[in-house]
């Protein structure tokens, strides 16, 4: 009974921090805790639904579909061998996201997390050909990355704020080692990753 627990809170974990939701988690963060919170309601609503459409519900869709084409459950796309076709359905989603952001003139400095994101989902397919990394762990690393690059422009102290992730870190690697999904280099490897990844691409690109 105590294992069943354990296993439901571990997919629920995984669930809830998929790196598909981190981008919006991202954004929405920009839009409630810094100056970005004095922009127009309308305009932080398009920005965050177009974000929504293309980093989250796009690519659930699309790979969807390709799962049940195929006739593949979760576990089998786990698989490194099954993972390219999933990773390429999000590069160009989020491929797709980041220009029209740059056509619609969206300030840099927040397109630039779905840049990260980007890169993060590009380095992890081409690690992927050889080696299972965690993309889990991976986007909540560009996460912490991204965090560090944004206090730098806002001027915070983000000590509270990076411990916080840094617990939600562990949790989510811990989930994906304990669903037998990634070992624990795996999921270390992921983290440092996605954290370079995004301090790089968020406060150098």
């Amino acid at each position: 009974m105590e294992e069943k627990k354990i296993i439901l809170s571990a997919r629920l974990m995984s669930l809830l921090f998929t790196p598909f939701y981190l981008p919006l988690i991202g954004l929405t963060a920009l839009f409630l805790f810094s100056n970005l919170s004095l922009m127009p309601f309308y305009f932080k609503a398009t920005v965050l639904i177009a974000v929504y459409l293309f980093t989250v519900l796009m690519p659930t869709l699309f790979i969807h579909f390709y799962r049940h084409y195929h006739g593949r459950t979760f576990l089998e796309l786990g698989a490194r061998e099954q993972r390219m076709v999933p990773y390429v359905i999000s590069i160009v989603c989020y491929f797709v996201c980041f220009y029209l952001m740059n056509l619609a003139h969206v300030p840099h400095f927040m397109s630039s997390i779905v840049l990260a994101a980007l890169f993060i989902q590009i380095i992890c397919a081409i690690i992927n050909i050889w080696w299972k990394i965690s993309t889990h762990t991976a986007a909540i690393g560009g996460v912490a990355g991204g965090l560090i690059a944004f206090a730098h422009f806002f001027s915070f102290n983000p000590v509270w704020w990076l411990s916080l992730v840094i617990v939600l870190s562990g949790m989510v690697g811990t989930s994906r080692m304990i669903l037998r999904q990634h070992s624990l280099s795996q999921v270390l490897v992921g983290f440092a990753t996605g954290f370079f990844l995004g301090l790089i691409c968020i406060k150098y690109l």
